[in-house]
């Protein structure tokens, strides 16, 4: 009787008898609310990000290029004095047509006027030890053949004689020479052109060779344009050029290129290209500025809109649409050309493929994409 009763005066019995719930049941009813209280999960799938795209094909593509020059003289002749001085007279200016033989400036003659003093003299000298000599040896002559003289005599007479002719031609050149360099003090044109450099100016020192002026001489003209290297390597040498007159675009020559510079330039990383102008127009002066346009030899390529071209690790690239899971993926590719709205690639992409060519900045790898434009032809 005492267990019943114990079993009967327990917290659970109690707690069963005055209302309360089972143990048993309670976690269960506790479980079926939980399960109640949490939402239903739905597998949730995340919609595709809106693109534009073009389908890749692949044609003959030639590109053009334009670059910018200017006229020059196929031929500088720099002018300098052969012998040093002070400049005491300059005859012409830049811009200045000159004639072969002009006198474009002068240097202080004074030394070599002195020289030539200084030669003449010698000569005058020489002159008089040679008549000198040679009435000597004549009159050694006449007395060796009357027996009035000795050989010795008459030897030394006629060493005498050749000594003081050796002197007078010596003396004779260098009096040539004092002349010519008399001559030098004059600076003169060696052909016909006009003036572009003026390096000296009354007062000034110059010295031996060192540039007084440049001249750009008359005829065959050429036209100068810095193009980068990567132009350069295309086969162009034997490309006809077009070149225009900016200020006159009616004014059209054709030329082609006779010379190509081994090195880079430092400051600008641009080639210098010389160009010759097959009968220019006169309105294309010396210092005229002109436009180049070759057309390079024809490759295949696919030309897409400039904004389909991303980066990848600083490599040129795009996005590519895998047809049947609409992923994207980026790719490597090689860029043949860049124009101002459109990009040629040669290499890295296959005829057919979808390309990505606007929302582009906001895809990862894998990306799901719908094209926006149809077709995407």
């Amino acid at each position: 009787m005492r267990s019943e009763r114990n079993v009967l005066n327990s917290p659970a019995k109690r707690a069963w008898r005055w209302g309360g719930t089972p143990p048993v049941f309670a976690a269960a009813l506790a479980v079926l609310l939980l399960a109640g209280c949490q939402p239903d999960k739905v597998a949730e799938k995340t919609p595709a990000t809106p693109v534009e795209a073009v389908t890749v094909s692949f044609s003959d593509y030639s590109q053009t290029v334009s670059v910018s020059g200017e006229i020059r003289a196929k031929v500088d002749s720099n002018l300098s004095f052969r012998v040093s001085g002070k400049v005491v007279e300059r005859f012409v200016d830049v811009g200045d047509h000159v004639a072969a033989g002009d006198v474009l400036a002068r240097i202080d003659p004074a030394q070599q006027q002195a020289d030539l003093a200084a030669s003449q003299a010698a000569v005058q000298s020489a002159e008089a030890q040679v008549l000198q000599a040679t009435s000597a040896f004549e009159r050694q002559k006449t007395l060796l053949a009357q027996g009035f003289t000795t050989r010795s005599a008459y030897d030394g007479a006629e060493e005498a004689q050749r000594t003081a002719q050796g002197s007078l031609d010596a003396a004779k050149a260098q009096l040539d020479t004092s002349r010519e360099t008399l001559s030098y003090t004059e600076l003169k044109a060696d052909a016909a052109g006009v003036v572009t450099v003026r390096s000296i100016e009354v007062g000034q020192v110059t010295q031996i060779a060192s540039t007084a002026f440049t001249v750009a001489v008359d005829g065959p003209r050429d036209a100068i344009f810095n193009v980068y290297e990567g132009l350069v390597t295309h086969s162009i040498a034997n490309q006809q050029i077009q070149i225009v007159l900016l200020d006159d675009p009616s004014i059209t020559a054709q030329g082609t290129i006779r010379e190509v510079s081994p090195t880079v330039d430092d400051a600008s990383g641009t080639v210098r290209i010389k160009v010759t102008v097959e009968n220019p127009r006169p309105e294309m002066t010396l210092g005229s500025v002109v436009s180049g346009t070759v057309k390079l030899m024809a490759v295949k390529a696919a030309v897409l809109p400039s904004s389909a071209l991303t980066s990848d690790n600083g490599k040129p690239a795009v996005w590519v649409i895998d047809p049947q899971t609409g992923a994207v993926s980026v790719r490597d590719v090689t860029v043949t050309a860049y124009e101002s709205l459109n990009v040629a690639i040669g290499g890295g992409l296959q005829a057919g493929e979808k390309v990505v060519t606007a929302g582009g900045a906001r895809l990862r790898p894998t990306q799901i994409v719908a094209i926006k434009n149809g077709n995407a032809s």
